[in-house]
């Protein structure tokens, strides 16, 4: 009777022990399940963000071939068609862009004493006036931007001046996206392509925040 109850004692505690060691393997299973699924995500975020920084870097490599092809035959430089738009159209100049939409010549913007903007086009290669055309898309954006450049001690000219020690510069203009009004420029130099931000007051250029010089 006694060999009887020790060997169900015995049973009993082999099936507990059993059951156990099932119930620890079952929620071993359950946790790599859940690690294995965690995994995936963030690789999945990580392949994502991959992505969006090769379609970034393509931009930039496209924006500096762009840039290279604008400036080849250019040698009329910013500051010189800037001075030239303001030999033809006296006022202040707002911006300049050598690669506007694929023409191919200097665009500078020049807003007149009484308010009203022109856009005069300059040849790259002798400097000379190809034309001026009022611009009439006047949302108000123009209107303060003359506004934070009236009174500051650097220009648009001066300012690709400045530029110009940093490559090529193929874009000057206003830019307040971070909340500080300066301007801005675009230049190339060999395969790379860089944003610079020049200030109003002291002329002092810095590296955009947003670009950190992309080579193409």
């Amino acid at each position: 009777m006694k060999r009887n109850i020790v060997i169900a004692t015995l049973t009993a505690a082999a099936l507990a022990t059993g059951g156990t060691v099932a119930a620890f393997a079952a929620g071993d299973d359950e946790a790599t399940a859940t690690q294995r699924q965690t995994n995936t995500s963030a690789q999945a975020a990580a392949d994502r963000d991959d992505a969006d920084d090769s379609a970034d870097d393509r931009d930039d490599r496209d924006d500096a071939t762009e840039d290279r092809t604008a400036v080849r035959g250019a040698d009329v430089t910013a500051a010189e068609a800037i001075a030239a738009a303001l030999k033809h159209t006296p006022g202040t100049p707002v911006s300049a862009d050598l690669d506007d939409d694929g023409a191919d010549a200097w665009k500078v913007s020049v807003v007149k004493g009484d308010g009203t903007e022109y856009d005069v086009r300059i040849a790259p290669d002798s400097g000379k006036v190809l034309g001026a055309q009022r611009d009439t898309d006047d949302d108000g954006d123009d209107r303060a931007e003359l506004a934070a450049v009236k009174g500051a001690k650097t220009d648009a000219r001066e300012a690709a001046l400045a530029a110009a020690h940093e490559g090529t510069v193929t874009e000057v203009g206003i830019d307040d996206d971070n909340g500080t009004v300066a301007w801005s420029a675009e230049t190339v130099k060999g395969n790379s392509h860089g944003e610079w931000n020049v200030a109003l007051d002291t002329g002092e250029v810095t590296q955009d925040r947003d670009d950190d010089g992309d080579d193409a």
